[in-house]
């Protein structure tokens, strides 16, 4: 039986060792029969093993940087010409944040690192799209998937700037998936993930204690990796063609919960 993305070909960005987001996005799209082109930067092909997936499955891995016009263009003219025509989904998994990564407080965040964690978090979304949009690479009624996280629009200690930058991706997807829809019916969508333990979230000093805390309090546990790759194929299949500009939260119901008797008798007992 033919998977969901049989005959679909993709850009995965990224993936960096088998506890990525990105990797198990890639191996569930595999799964469902799409054809794909993984890329990164180069200095996170050469610290991460995203080559010996590339290698396992005989995939094209595809060095570039995110940020860089230039780099985007090489990567959708290659792609397309690998894969034999234009792309028919994208998945967005790019993330840092060097005050995150040194644990600076919010209040004292060095500047240029800001403006480094908006543009790698970000931007690059806005320009992958724009390049994207101005090559024409990206199938009609194609699908654009970017993961986020709900300190886009909630106060969570700890997470810094790049709750700013989480905030500005979600916002892109919603300007970006108007235009593109109206243009080309390209779907934009944000896909808002539990915390994971990533290599990636492991730069949030508190992700052990809240990756407790969460899984305690949603209904449903916390949404683990696979997931959040279930959700990812969900949205570039023909399942979901009218879903565009939505953010769709894998998280086990977190972000609709505040209060549960559990954590009401805890607080009574220190009270």
């Amino acid at each position: 039986m033919a998977g969901v993305l049989a005959g679909k070909k993709g850009i995965i960005f990224g993936a960096l060792d088998e506890r990525s987001l990105a990797w198990h996005v890639a191996e569930r799209c595999l799964a469902e029969g799409a054809s794909l082109v993984l890329t990164n930067t180069d200095a996170a092909i050469q610290l991460g093993t995203i080559a010996d997936l590339a290698a396992a499955r005989q995939l094209p891995l595809v060095a570039c940087d995110a940020t860089k016009i230039e780099d985007i263009q090489a990567l959708f003219a290659r792609a397309q010409e690998h894969l034999g025509g234009k792309i028919d989904f994208v998945l967005h998994a790019v993330a840092q944040s060097m005050n995150l990564r040194r644990h600076k407080p919010y209040e004292q965040a060095g500047y240029s690192y800001y403006q480094q964690t908006l543009d790698i978090s970000a931007l690059s979304l806005h320009k992958i799209l724009s390049v994207a949009m101005q090559m024409d690479a990206i199938a009609e009624g194609g699908s654009v998937v970017a993961l986020s996280y709900l300190a886009s629009e909630r106060y969570f200690y700890g997470y810094n700037d790049m709750a700013d930058a989480k905030a500005m991706l979600e916002s892109i997807a919603r300007q970006m998936g108007a235009l593109y829809g109206r243009k080309r019916g390209v779907r934009v969508n944000i896909v808002s993930q539990s915390p994971t333990p990533t290599k990636a979230g492991s730069s949030w000093r508190e992700i052990e204690f809240f990756y407790r805390y969460a899984d305690h309090l949603s209904p449903l546990g916390n949404a683990d990796a696979d997931d959040c790759a279930g959700v990812c194929v969900a949205l570039f299949s023909d399942l979901m063609k009218r879903v565009t500009m939505q953010t769709i939260y894998s998280d086990g119901g977190f972000g609709r919960t505040i209060l549960t008797p559990e954590l009401v008798d805890d607080y009574r007992e220190k009270v």
